[in-house]
């Protein structure tokens, strides 16, 4: 069996790392090159950074940080933020990056999924899709959670996926930042639907709620924030207990 992947994400906004509860109140958390040494020297698996007011302020991120985490990581990392044309993936991966996570410019135009997928290889293109429940629908967001769309969840995850998106990255944005858990019920929906590898994210609160995604949703990577950059959560720890469980990691 695969060995599940734990995932630091370090949300960027103006160089530096910060952390909020459901998208909003923003605080900082500290230097994303240094923070990202760190998390590759506990263990973690791969590292996803995301400049997080990029689309929304028409910005492209940053190149510059980017070729910093380069030289200091040998695990891969991806990047997202402010990627809306093949031009702007291609600097990204001669920058340094494994894989570039598009989210709003997808949904915007569908086909540029196909067409980095076409360029690049579809394990380099990872879909990041924000949901809400409303209504009792599963609803993307876009913008940072700033914007509402008329698509449900389920339909523009199984789209994209036949347009080539390699990995899927699922934040609930009801559960972000609360440390009440998983979205286990709509991970492991969606799991059943699809083939490529989903990232589960939003909730992480204890080392259980890890255990209990990986068991229940059997997603392949879990991604966290707020616990490992405040050093609620050490990823050796965590690995040792993802172990206990049974739980196959890469230690």
């Amino acid at each position: 069996m695969l060995s599940k992947r734990i995932i630091p994400c370090l949300d960027v906004k103006d160089g530096r790392t910060v952390k909020g509860v459901n998208f909003v109140d923003l605080r900082d958390a500290g230097d994303p090159v240094e923070l990202a040494a760190q998390y590759a020297q506990q263990g973690a698996d791969e590292l996803v950074f995301l400049d997080i007011t990029a689309t929304h302020e028409r910005r492209k991120t940053m190149i510059e940080m980017v070729k910093s985490v380069a030289r200091q990581l040998n695990i891969p990392f991806t990047i997202g933020g402010g990627i809306s044309e093949i031009a702007d993936a291609e600097a990204l991966l001669n920058a340094g990056a494994d894989k570039i996570s598009i989210n709003s410019a997808a949904v915007r135009n569908p086909k540029l999924i196909e067409e980095l997928a076409k360029a690049f290889g579809v394990q380099f293109v990872v879909l990041a899709v924000d949901t809400k429940y409303i209504n009792g629908k599963n609803m993307v967001h876009l913008n940072g959670g700033r914007l509402i769309t008329e698509l449900e969840t389920e339909n523009w995850i199984k789209q994209a996926e036949d347009l080539g998106a390699g990995e899927i990255l699922l934040t609930s944005m009801d559960h972000d930042g609360t440390k009440a858990g998983f979205d286990c019920g709509l991970l492991g929906k969606i799991n059943h639907m699809i083939n490529i590898p989903i990232i589960a994210s939003g909730g992480a609160g204890n080392m259980e709620h890890f255990t209990e995604v990986f068991q229940k949703a059997n997603v392949d990577a879990a991604l966290a924030a707020s616990v490992f950059h405040y050093g609620e959560i050490l990823i050796p720890d965590l690995k040792q207990e993802l172990k206990r469980n049974h739980i196959p990691v890469r230690i």
